[in-house]
């Protein structure tokens, strides 16, 4: 884990910076912005608790430094586009892409968590449907689910970097690799 902020300023500035200027046009105002996201980085490095997230967290905290950057400058001009697009609409962009590579993802789990995903996440089955069709116990059922779930995560993140908010949640993705192994 990188644990200064000038580690972090040495590692990550440069995209930092490219990332603001593809989203504000003043060359000035994105230097201003990226140093108020290392400012905000140095005051709140104690609070990440999982340094995995490090990259992702970066990211958000740069993302809401350039919202700030355009309720503070222009309160009457319209947001850019990609600002004011819908939150539920990327999202479910997102999701429609992620979802691409799980059926083939799924397809490579063994075969019992394969079955075990297939009836609970796309067939809808209850835990105990299941269990009554596989001749297996509820707790049975439930290991195999969250083992087969397991290893598709593990699947998708050897796959794809992931952008996770603060509340566990997926802000945004993009493929590592486009001969990825797994889709």
């Amino acid at each position: 884990m990188l644990n200064t902020t000038e580690e972090i300023w040495g590692r990550y500035h440069a995209n930092l910076l490219a990332f603001i200027r593809k989203r504000v046009s003043d060359k000035a105002a994105a230097e201003d912005i990226l140093q108020d996201v290392f400012a905000r980085i140095h005051s709140r490095i104690e609070a990440l608790e999982n340094s995995g997230k490090l990259e992702s967290w970066l990211y958000q905290i740069t993302r809401n430094a350039i919202i700030d950057f355009y309720r503070t400058r222009r309160p009457m001009d319209t947001l850019p586009e990609w600002l004011a697009q819908s939150q539920a609409e990327s999202e479910e962009t997102d999701r429609r892409e992620l979802s691409l590579c799980l059926t083939p993802m799924i397809r490579q789990l063994p075969e019992k968590y394969r079955h075990a995903i297939q009836l609970s996440a796309i067939e809808g089955k209850t835990g105990k449907e299941i269990a009554e069709l596989e001749d297996i116990s509820l707790s049975g059922v439930k290991s195999r689910v969250q083992r087969g779930r397991a290893l598709l995560k593990a699947m998708l993140f050897d796959c794809c970097r992931f952008e996770i908010n603060a509340k566990n949640q997926v802000t945004g993705y993009e493929r590592k690799n486009r001969e990825c192994k797994h889709c």
